[in-house]
């Protein structure tokens, strides 16, 4: 099965009056993860009937490190039951190496029933899966490989409406432009300096005063607390909201009712995320560890797409379809189902 961009077909394949699929969204837990297999799930729900659930993969502390190939079952502490039937799911979908062993296994413990999908690139049996989803960026190829721009994610601009109204009296007020700002943090490829946080907070807060705006505020679990605590300082001489991680989450909000987006470099999920808006999306420099290969790649390609442009201090706008990436995967899995699902 080659999959690819062209030869896809409309999610009209699969009549509307078919019994509703079953989908298991399986990750570690973590939001940003497990918001890759819940958005494909999402996205295929907004095309067909289905039934989503989610579920929880954790492995003993003792095995949580071990290569996936010598994992067992019995190894798990959270998830063993995803084996043992007798239900299973029309649809498997995964993100995340604790996954993997699991992803492999569900084939056979359905009998085959279950259509497998893996986001990411698994990097380990490649070809157990039925379709891997996976970033451009990431270079993986292969006959069951779907490469997509960025990764796949739950926003969408009814999901954006829906949230503002929560946060409608907060927000509304806000003088123009309103800059939704997301600050990522500490990875294996970036830092986030005291320094450096200071510098962004600066440059800007320097740009929303002179356009006399306000900003909108949100910081990844990833952020260091000393680095946050500098921008916040900074950044709530604004008019504005900065979200301190307790209470519902406003980004939906946030994004719904911004006029510009800043983003750190560092996070390929919320790049993909602020340019599914069509709003201008200008990306904020981190302190690189090691060689940007991949990011690079990544950022490539949402500038020539339109979507994308370096922070400069300035925020110029400009207007681009709106990337929708994830509900391209979701229309590939479901042209890529067995008959009779």
């Amino acid at each position: 099965m080659e999959v690819n961009a062209t030869s896809l077909p409309d999610s009209g394949a699969r009549s509307s009056a078919a019994r509703p699929l079953s989908i298991w969204v399986v990750s570690d837990g973590r939001t940003g993860i497990e918001n890759q297999s819940l958005g494909l799930a999402e996205a295929i729900a907004a095309q067909t009937p289905a039934a989503i659930s989610r579920h929880i993969v954790r492995w003993k502390p003792a095995f949580d490190r071990w290569p996936s190939g010598l994992k067992q079952p019995w190894m798990l502490d959270q998830g063993r039951e995803l084996l043992g039937g007798p239900d299973f799911p029309d649809i498997w979908i995964a993100t995340g190496r604790a996954t993997l062993p699991l992803s492999v296994r569900i084939k056979t413990a359905s009998k085959g029933r279950t259509f497998v999908v893996q986001t990411q690139d698994p990097r380990w049996k490649n070809s157990a899966y039925d379709l891997i989803v996976a970033p451009e960026h990431d270079g993986v190829s292969g006959p069951n490989v779907l490469s997509i721009l960025g990764s796949p994610h739950r926003i969408t601009p009814q999901k954006l409406a829906d949230a503002a109204p929560a946060f409608a009296k907060q927000i509304e007020a806000l003088p123009h432009p309103r800059v939704a700002v997301m600050i990522g943090g500490t990875s294996k490829a970036f830092d986030l300096t005291l320094d450096h946080a200071a510098i962004l907070a600066d440059l800007i807060a320097e740009t929303v005063e002179e356009q006399g705006g306000s900003v909108l505020v949100t910081f990844s679990r990833r952020t260091p607390l000393l680095p946050q605590t500098v921008m916040t300082q900074r950044l709530k001489a604004l008019p504005g909201m900065i979200w301190d991680g307790t209470g519902e989450n406003p980004l939906f909000a946030m994004l719904h009712y911004a006029d510009h987006i800043l983003v750190t470099e560092d996070s390929a999920n919320m790049a993909t995320e602020a340019a599914s808006t069509g709003k201008p999306v200008h990306i904020l420099p981190m302190v690189p560890l090691r060689p940007q290969t991949k990011f690079r790649r990544l950022h490539a390609a949402l500038e020539k797409y339109g979507a994308t442009r370096p922070f400069d201090g300035t925020l110029p706008r400009w207007t681009y379809e709106p990337l929708s990436e994830t509900r391209r995967a979701a229309r590939a899995i479901l042209g890529a189902l067995p008959r009779g699902l």
